[in-house]
């Protein structure tokens, strides 16, 4: 018998609600569900994925273990007692920030492990704990945590009522928004236009957004810090600032005027490539349209001014009177709100051990992760738990980290494939995953265009020899406490309490401590399959503030620290000359690179290096050809496409591919592609953030022979 299951994907940012055809043990149809309050119907290709992932022979079920044979299964009994016995000796031998976590994406679409691998990770006791966000957004909550108080307070775009949208380094097109949850962006983008408003795209690429936007304007890579300078000196130097209810409530501000003195765009425009009278209409355009906003994603965050953008992208938001309005910059009231649960976080508390980049949130950067393990002394990180992630292909320099890990003395890995990072695992625990869990977007409905709330209850059992996330990390909790001999009874009764509060009844308690209180239970969400919609985004200043003082600290220190760098890097850029620049690219299709043991998803789907006409013409090559791309750190060989799309002087190679060595992924490897990471530099960060510079990194280029 044919039934229907609804439920959210959790593949992207833009949660888009399914309907699933099923006869309880296959799945039948995967389609949009026209009754989502969010979605509405739309999907995106990635959601029959859904399918291939929980039908795939490759995805695995049982933990095993690495041996001179090669890879055995093993019991979870196992499994979870030799993983605490290794970790707890490396500890006891090395000291506790000799074990080390590294948190992949996945996690976060997870509701599960979000509510119990902290946890975990807290009884480690380890400093050297590192995620995805260092190789992403780091700088917005950077400057969340700065100017607002806490960093998860990040303001995002109004879509759904602007009337004027620069969308400057992202594709929404193919992200389905990022850090911007909204589903059939499309529509929405073009609703904007059908009413009467104006899309503007600024990137090194014509992108899939641009040719749905109304005006493109080409930037050089890593020089949008230039490009937002000069619209704070144009907004200054013709009286364009208007800060509305917010006077008296900004602290800073004359301060911010002097900066851009500096920055006028006759004098940027020969390093950003953007033309000063370009400029100047675009500003005052944006400034005088009532409901307008920018902006800034992957690209401007990804570069070695990331937090010197996002600073400057809220703060052009803040002066033109586009933030906490109707259709500019706003927060969201999400139904569960895990801000007043959760520290407001912190920066600087310590530092990485080699480099001194600083942690932010608990976490130090991604692209110190290899020198922290391959560096003697004090502190060296000499076992590793990698969570849901595969860092060798999706951080800097892929090679020299897969170098590191080889070496370490453990690492376990929780996944559900053999991929290019777990193959270096002692162990690997895979646990049940997307249609057997169910789902509650904890983190995507604080980021939504509109304030919503939905529950999915699990489609599938899962296996009886199969975990849970969340059972997972409480077991290995329970285990590794055992080991280390802090299993008191205090912790004891913990463990007991809280084996009665599955996801569901913890979800449940949260969205009663929420701002919409009784009205919500998990209960209701069950009769509500298909979410609910909870309005508008609501303007919130000053009370979204949590800052003691409630002002807007409109110029942190850390930015004033970080001046100096931008202007001499400026200066060495007037001087210097042109130089081939590599940028990342999203595919619709493959947005993760676990993804791409879907046949559906990889079919049509090159890894191919852009090249523009002039630049193939100088280097003397044409298409069908493959050419050598060498960076500092590496160098790999890609086939390549001219195409006019880029601009000159710029190349881009898509992520998440290189799928090599001793893997089990037999899609997949029908079409390896190439790691951009074996290029990108783990030295070449945002000084600031620590966040990883995988954008404007320089490349020369040969031709293959």
């Amino acid at each position: 018998m044919t039934k229907t299951h609804f439920r959210t994907c959790n593949l992207c940012e833009a949660m888009c609600g399914l309907a699933i055809e099923h006869d309880g043990e296959k799945v039948l149809s995967i389609k949009g569900d026209l009754q989502d309050e969010f979605s509405q119907g739309h999907i995106c290709p990635k959601a029959l994925a859904l399918k291939d992932i929980y039908e795939d022979p490759n995805r695995l079920k049982t933990p095993i273990k690495r041996t001179v044979d090669g890879w055995k299964k093993i019991t979870w009994k196992q499994a979870i007692t030799e993983v605490a016995t290794k970790l707890a000796k490396v500890r006891k031998n090395h000291g506790s920030d000799a074990v080390g976590v590294y948190s992949g994406n996945p996690n976060v679409h997870n509701s599960g492990a979000l509510l119990s691998a902290p946890d975990f990770q807290k009884e480690l006791k380890t400093k050297n704990r590192f995620s995805a966000t260092s190789v992403d957004q780091l700088p917005h909550q950077f400057m969340a945590y700065l100017m607002y108080g806490h960093q998860l307070q990040i303001p995002i775009p109004d879509i759904d009522r602007t009337d004027f949208l620069i969308i400057l380094g992202a594709n929404p097109i193919v992200s389905n928004g990022s850090l911007l949850s909204a589903p059939n962006i499309k529509k929405r983008l073009k609703d904007i236009q059908s009413r009467g408003g104006k899309i503007l795209n600024i990137d090194p690429r014509y992108t899939e957004t641009s040719a749905k936007s109304d005006q493109h304007i080409y930037v050089r890579p890593g020089k949008d810090v230039y490009l937002l300078l000069s619209m704070l000196h144009i907004l200054f130097e013709e009286n364009l600032v208007d800060i509305g209810r917010f006077k008296g409530s900004i602290k800073g501000l004359d301060e911010i005027e002097k900066l851009a003195e500096s920055y006028a765009p006759s004098e940027t425009e020969t390093v950003t490539g953007v033309k000063s009278n370009m400029l100047r209409d675009l500003v005052r355009e944006f400034a005088q349209t009532e409901k307008a906003v920018l902006y800034g994603r992957m690209g401007v965050c990804t570069q070695e001014f990331g937090g010197m953008n996002m600073w400057l992208v809220n703060i052009i938001n803040i002066l033109t009177r586009h933030f906490d309005e109707p259709g500019g910059y706003m927060f969201t009231t999400p139904a569960i709100d895990l801000k007043p649960q959760l520290s407001r976080g912190h920066i600087g508390k310590w530092k990485s051990r080699v480099s001194g980049l600083p942690e932010t949130g608990s976490e130090l950067p991604s692209s110190v992760m290899a020198e922290e393990i391959l560096t003697p002394g004090d502190g060296q990180i000499k076992a590793m738990i990698i969570n849901a992630g595969n860092p060798v292909l999706s951080t800097p320099n892929g090679l020299q980290l897969e170098k590191a890990l080889k070496s370490l003395d453990f690492t376990v890995s929780i996944d559900i494939y053999i991929n290019e990072t777990s193959k270096l695992a002692h162990i690997i625990l895979p646990t049940a995953t997307g249609l057997e869990t169910e789902l509650y977007d904890l983190i995507f409905h604080s980021l939504a265009v509109r304030n919503t709330t939905k529950y999915s209850e699990a489609l599938f059992a899962k296996s009886s020899d199969a975990k849970y996330d969340w059972q997972l990390y409480r077991a290995l909790r329970k285990a590794y406490l055992q080991a280390t001999g802090k299993l008191t009874l205090v912790k004891r009764m913990r463990l007991l309490a809280e084996s009665f509060f599955p996801p569901e009844k913890m979800l449940d308690i949260l969205l009663k401590r929420g701002p919409y209180k009784k009205e919500l239970s998990i209960k209701k969400l069950k009769k509500s399959p298909h979410g609910i919609d909870l309005g508008a985004l609501k303007s919130q200043m000053p009370e979204a503030l949590y800052h003691k003082d409630k002002n807007i600290h409109a110029f942190p220190d850390a930015i004033k620290g970080d001046l100096d760098r931008v202007k001499t890097r400026f200066e060495e850029l007037v001087s210097s000359k042109d130089e081939l620049l590599l940028i990342g690219r999203r595919q619709l299709r493959t947005c993760n690179s676990w993804l791409h043991n879907s046949q559906r998803l990889i079919k049509n789907n090159p890894c191919n290096l852009y090249l523009h006409p002039k630049d193939a013409n100088r280097l003397g090559v044409t298409d069908q050809e493959t050419v050598k791309v060498i960076s500092k750190v590496g160098e790999v060989e890609v086939p390549f496409e001219i195409t006019s799309e880029i601009m000159e002087g710029v190349v881009s190679l898509p992520h998440g591919w290189g799928h090599k060595g001793d893997i089990k992924l037999d899609v997949a490897s029908t079409a390896p592609g190439t790691n951009v990471n074996e290029l990108t530099d783990e030295k070449f960060v945002d000084q600031l953030t620590g966040n990883a510079a995988v954008n404007g990194v320089p490349v020369k280029i040969e031709l293959v022979v």
